[in-house]
């Protein structure tokens, strides 16, 4: 209970706010690494699953092979980049590990809701003269959206609270404030950069949702 309300104690003081270890510039650094992660990772798995459920094939064996990647820990596979020569090039250790992290729910997401679109509403449309083009985006994808963007949210809120682990690797972020409570034996302050992370996925999940109930084609449809 001590470690709790020192927690906030350390929360309220405004001097651990600024600076260059201030709550403010680590959380910059959060969002800009757990950002470019996320794009890395949607880059690489939307296109190959969009594509691979819109054909048909294929798309059951990417799923397997990205799926491996949720059996071996996240720290594991950052601590064994940082041993290879790829540790020597600053960030791209903890980059590969996240992204690598954040590819198994995007792909498999966006997969299965382009191979659950009814498939009457496929040949119906098929029926009406749709190029493959028109097919995909003007029906499959809209009906697909919901699922694709719930392994966005999934991917999303995993890589803000595994990018602590970059603390590990000498990176920036929020954990940086958990790992040196550590160093510090400062419980309260450990405490405190969990709770700063908690906070930040917990908002990364409702921005998400309301954006994805936003920009959802078929409710823009309705509407107009």
């Amino acid at each position: 209970m001590n470690a709790i309300s020192g927690a906030f104690d350390w929360l309220a003081d405004g001097a651990n706010w600024q600076g260059e270890k201030g709550v403010w510039n680590r959380l910059a650094e959060h969002l800009d690494f757990s950002g470019t992660c996320l794009a890395v990772a949607c880059l690489i798995a939307l296109p190959v699953a969009l594509v691979l459920g819109h054909i048909g094939k294929g798309g059951a064996l990417a799923v397997n092979i990205s799926n491996v990647g949720r059996a071996v820990p996240t720290l594991a596979v950052l601590v064994l980049l940082s041993l290879t020569p790829l540790g020597k090039l600053g960030d791209l250790p903890t980059l590969i590990a996240l992204v690598l992290f954040a590819v198994p729910p995007l792909l498999t997401n966006a997969y299965v809701g382009m191979r659950e679109v009814d498939r009457a509403v496929v040949e119906a449309a098929r029926g009406m003269g749709m190029s493959g083009r028109q097919l995909f985006l003007k029906v499959e994808l809209p009906l697909a959206y919901p699922l694709v963007m719930t392994g966005l949210r999934s991917a999303a809120v995993q890589v803000v609270a595994t990018a602590t682990l970059a603390a590990m690797a000498g990176e920036g972020g929020l954990g940086r404030i958990i790992t040196a409570g550590f160093n510090l034996q400062d419980t309260p302050q450990v405490v405190a950069g969990a709770v700063l992370v908690a906070a930040l996925a917990l908002l990364v999940e409702g921005v998400l949702v309301a954006l994805g109930k936003w920009f959802d084609p078929m409710r823009r449809r309705a509407a107009a």
